[in-house]
């Protein structure tokens, strides 16, 4: 069998003509759209594998799902042509904000890049779109947009419209990276918040637990600090700014006579998969979609890790869609 190393990922940047017209009514010109491939179009172009990142990740799965993308694995380049956009305003290639002067950008703006993508690659049809969390919102809402390009939609701890609950965190990250001297600084600030919601308590309590009777330097003070200054050394405040915002304006409802009808029109198997320790995405909000999509199965999986799980628990995952896709 190749090695992945042999299906190495192919990172392109493609340069879109026509100015996007975004949601807001504003206009972006000069769109970059950066993409990576795994894998090889078969001869009727039958096995596409649509991925989509959430919120912080690049354009490569194998890099930050291993265990579900790569060789040997469900999603395998061995069998599956594998696509993966770095969504617009991300900091990964493709076009981003760099300051506090950038359109509005929403989840329907970042599907019609994703579409100018799926044109310029000449595909006409997606086997399996997968997602989790933000990728999971894009996903819906493209299945909503073009409700038979997908044969199977997997939205993976996600929802048809982002919550107040989400939405408050979403702001309060903000409030910190627009209220920092330095918007880096912030970032530190919004991704401990962040991981807050990401994790839940039982998920400190196990990890980050002290019992030597220590009064200052607790582990999960030092957690909560090397996450946030990881991630401000790998990713911009402005993009996560604004994807942010992009997440909160979520809502395939909005022009489609509401959410439940707007699910009732996906013709794609829906697989939908939800954590049952996710408190920022909770277990109900897949099971309102499987409920309203007339072909779907719902699976709920257990995980310490709470909304971090979607990435972690990929044993459980890959096998409810070897169970569903074979």
């Amino acid at each position: 069998m190749p090695t992945l190393t042999q299906h190495i990922s192919k990172n392109y940047g493609f340069k879109v003509e026509e100015p996007l017209v975004l949601e807001s009514g504003q206009t972006l010109r000069d769109l970059r759209i950066h993409y990576t491939t795994h894998g090889k179009l078969n001869s009727d172009g039958s096995n596409v594998v649509w991925v989509f990142h959430a919120l912080t990740a690049n354009s490569d799965p194998s890099e930050w799902w291993p265990g579900l993308v790569g060789s040997g694995d469900i999603i395998s380049p061995d069998e599956y042509f594998i696509v993966c956009a770095n969504m617009l305003g991300s900091c990964y290639g493709s076009t981003e904000p760099l300051n506090f002067h950038f359109p509005l950008i929403t989840i329907r703006d970042i599907v019609n890049a994703h579409k100018k993508l799926k044109k310029h690659l000449g595909i006409d049809k997606i086997l399996v779109g997968i997602g989790g969390s933000m990728g999971g919102q894009q996903l819906l809402e493209w299945a909503v947009q073009e409700p038979s390009l997908f044969e199977y939609i997997v939205p993976v701890a996600t929802n048809a419209k982002h919550s107040a609950w989400g939405i408050a965190f979403n702001e309060t990250q903000r409030m910190a990276i627009r209220s920092a001297s330095n918007p880096s600084i912030g970032l530190d600030v919004a991704r401990a918040i962040a991981m807050l919601s990401y994790r839940n308590d039982e998920t400190y309590n196990v990890t980050q637990n002290d019992d030597d009777g220590r009064i200052d330097n607790f582990s999960a003070s030092s957690y909560q600090q090397y996450q946030g200054e990881k991630l401000s050394r790998r990713f911009s405040p402005f993009s996560y700014y604004y994807l942010s915002k992009a997440m909160d304006s979520h809502n395939i409802g909005v022009g489609q006579n509401g959410i439940q009808h707007a699910l009732s029109q996906i013709r794609s198997k829906a697989i939908l998969i939800g954590l049952e320790s996710d408190i920022l995405f909770p277990l109900h909000e897949q099971k309102f979609i499987a409920d309203h999509i007339p072909d779907s199965v719902f699976y709920s999986i257990k995980s310490l890790y709470g909304h971090d799980g979607f990435l972690i628990e990929t044993p459980q995952v890959s096998e409810i869609l070897r169970k569903e896709l074979e």
